[in-house]
């Protein structure tokens, strides 16, 4: 049996564990931490192309993963189907809407704008709760006869001779792990709420002042920050006062969100997705740099890789 290992074990370290294990690998999975303790358990985790790069690429791998999360709806998965208004201006990427379903996708009307966006669209994506998603995942590949490995490794020479085929999705750690300069921390406070019954938005057209609300089964995600280069893990309460005045600026409830639990976690931004076989160690494909769209593009990015790796 062909063997392959990952490197990473986040929502990208994961779907790629199962779409290799569908092409009759047999997988493990080296990480620092288990799936719990990733950045990927920290996130709303909605369907939404939020910076990431290239756009081409990315709106392909956010169709695939779209495809994907249609076909593993499970009762208790964490995968729904929402409705979600996405603010956008002249300068968003747009192009992600004309590869939705039909009918799945419309401008919304000036009366469903929440205060403060001008232009909007209203979709019904996939939103994959992470506190029910993530142990599915990973009961899925042990149940496939993946092993998991808790130990972090620090240099690209020990990757590579960890397998035949190394499949690096260690994200932000991939700074150190290849020495990436290209790749940076953006910095992302949420507050973790009680349940509102609002509908779901996200406006990210604005740099430095993102916002959003993810409605989800027993609470709500309200963000949010896009700081930059910021490695900051502590919860500002600055932040946490910002991102209540842009919720409230929306006019979308009249009161103050309860606030269940303060939440930070750094994105693994990039210029562009490093999606490639590496030039010094050719057993390793990296697959990391997703930005704010691991969710979005995961499956999809999986779907290729393994199509890159299954023929070489």
């Amino acid at each position: 049996m062909k063997s392959a290992t990952v490197i990473g074990c986040g929502i990208v370290g994961l779907t790629s564990a199962i779409k290799l294990q569908e092409k009759g690998y047999k997988v493990t999975i080296i990480a620092k931490e288990r799936f719990d303790k990733t950045l990927s358990n920290k996130v709303g985790a909605i369907w939404f192309p939020f910076e990431i790069h290239p756009k081409e690429k990315a709106n392909y791998w956010a169709k695939l993963a779209f495809e994907e999360y249609q076909r593993d709806i499970k009762p208790t998965n964490g995968v729904t189907f929402i409705p979600f208004i996405t603010a956008y201006d002249d300068k968003s990427n747009t192009d992600w809407t004309i590869q939705m379903p039909k009918g799945s996708t419309r401008k919304a009307l000036d009366a469903e704008l929440p205060n403060g966006i001008q232009k909007a669209f209203i979709s019904i994506v996939p939103l994959a709760e992470p506190s029910l998603y993530l142990p599915y995942l990973f009961q899925r590949f042990k149940d496939n006869n993946g092993t998991f490995i808790q130990q972090e490794i620090s240099i690209l020479v020990e990757a590579s001779k960890l397998d035949k085929l190394v499949i690096n999705c260690s994200g932000l750690g991939a700074k150190k792990l290849c020495n990436d300069k290209d790749l940076q921390p953006m910095r992302g406070q949420i507050l973790r709420c009680k349940k509102i019954d609002i509908t779901s938005f996200a406006d990210s057209t604005k740099q430095g002042s993102l916002s959003y609300i993810i409605k989800r089964s027993n609470d709500c995600i309200i963000g949010g920050t896009d700081y930059l280069n910021d490695y900051n893990l502590d919860v500002e309460q600055s932040d946490t006062d910002k991102i209540t005045e842009r919720f409230l600026q929306t006019n979308l409830c009249n009161q103050k969100p309860e606030i269940i639990e303060e939440i930070v976690g750094l994105r693994p931004k990039r210029t562009t997705v490093r999606f490639e076989f590496d030039n010094q160690y050719p057993s390793i494909f990296h697959n990391y740099g997703h930005g704010g769209a691991g969710y979005t593009v995961a499956w999809g990015c999986a779907i290729e890789m393994v199509k890159n790796v299954y023929v070489k």
